[in-house]
């Protein structure tokens, strides 16, 4: 993916043929590699438009590079030698854009959000300038709860990283109700940067746990594909693993443990409480329902991935449902219909698991950038809330009963 003509006039190419996702070139009658990265040199292929690597004036190859949760920004010598460049930045987005020996990015990290920045390599110090930040330039001083890597074994003997976002100010021993975070793609990946979704819920008193289950990309072709057939089943247990992982050390409160996710981590989320697991309520957002209606419904290009993803957990079956859930959808949704969504909510009712329902007029599929957001959030919230508050009155009624 991702091919450009150099300007020695060489096609220049992503591959993973070796594993991970590679710069190579085609010289006109044989492909070299251009750099040997133990590392995805490119993104997932969920969007077109992607410019991961670029070309520098003077002869030298600039790169983003994912390994895990992290991206850093590599410089590649005519040679093969590989550089990192040293910025403050622990994301960037796939969207490089070179002049001379100067890079625009965006970038951010735990504590800032993605800025647009130049960075200029043409002497040995590396520069970089700030052109633009976000629009809650007033949020700068808000104190915010950064991540530490968890990383918790499974039972086949993989190792899954999280990234754990405490409650705001906590504790070094805190405490609290969870929300672990299933990502989109579901080939995406946890991203470590400033979430403002996150933070508002850490601000809260939540915890909040992005897993990088099976299938996310910055581990390798192999771990990638390997969630292929899989879908609705390993990346549930995943999840499911690094939930009971906190429970048992003592970081969750029983009885507190959520799980959510947008779009294919909403299917994710929906499957996580189709089963007797750790976690107590879902929130499915812009949620797939049938992985093969949704292999009609996605964007052209990426109909060939939906369609490998099928054949493991299939539809969300109402009468596998065992916890409360949230179904937030847009109506002007056309890459996971909002029908789906509206008869997984009827059979639910039809059960007497009456589902909690947002529907939000003219949204389309990505709800957290829409107008509606906000109140996405909130409802998100107060569903958690409400299942905790219930979990409490259960209790104290159970003590009563036992008096």
């Amino acid at each position: 993916m991702e091919p450009q003509w150099g300007p020695d006039g060489a096609l220049y190419f992503v591959s993973d043929r070796s594993g991970w996702w590679n710069l190579y070139r085609w010289n006109g009658l044989e492909v070299e590699t251009v750099a040997s990265i133990a590392g995805e040199c490119a993104a997932e292929p969920w969007e077109l438009g992607y410019t991961s690597y670029g070309f520098l004036d003077d002869g030298r190859i600039i790169a983003v590079v994912q390994e895990g949760p992290r991206h850093r920004l590599v410089v590649i010598e005519p040679d093969g030698t590989v550089r990192p460049v040293d910025l403050p930045y622990t994301s960037i987005k796939p969207y490089l854009a070179v002049r001379g020996t100067t890079v625009a990015l965006i970038g951010s990290s735990p504590t800032a959000a993605p800025q647009v920045a130049l960075v200029d390599l043409a002497g040995a110090d590396v520069r970089v300038e700030v052109l633009a930040r976000p629009e809650h330039a007033g949020l700068d001083r808000t104190r915010v709860s950064t991540p530490t890597e968890l990383r918790v074994r499974v039972a086949s003997g993989r190792e899954v990283l999280a990234l754990v976002y405490p409650p705001t100010d906590a504790a070094a021993d805190w405490r609290a109700p969870v929300i672990v975070r299933a990502h989109p793609g579901p080939t995406a990946s946890c991203q470590l940067r400033l979430d403002w979704q996150a933070q508002f819920f850490t601000s809260r008193g939540f915890a909040v746990v992005d897993v990088d289950y099976l299938g996310s990309t910055g581990y390798g072709r192999v771990f990638r594909e390997s969630l292929y057939g899989r879908w609705g089943l390993d990346d549930v247990g995943d999840c499911a693993a690094v939930a009971v992982h906190l429970l048992s050390t003592g970081r969750a409160v029983p009885g507190q443990v959520f799980i959510r996710g947008a779009s294919a981590g909403g299917y994710t989320a929906l499957h996580a409480v189709a089963e007797n697991g750790p976690f107590a309520a879902a929130t499915a957002v812009s949620a797939i329902v049938d992985p093969d209606r949704w292999a009609q419904t996605v964007p052209r290009f990426q109909r060939a991935h939906a369609m490998r993803l099928g054949g493991g957990a299939g539809p969300v079956r109402a009468a596998d449902v065992q916890r409360p859930v949230l179904l937030i959808h847009g109506t002007a949704d056309e890459v996971a219909v909002v029908e789906d969504v509206r008869e997984l909510a009827e059979e639910l009712t039809s059960l007497g698991m009456v589902p909690e329902v947002l529907l939000l007029p003219d949204v389309g599929h990505y709800v957290a950038t829409s107008d509606r957001a906000g109140a996405a959030l909130e409802a998100e919230l107060t569903h958690y809330r409400s299942v905790m508050g219930g979990a409490a009155n259960n209790q104290q009624g159970s003590h009563r009963g036992n008096r």
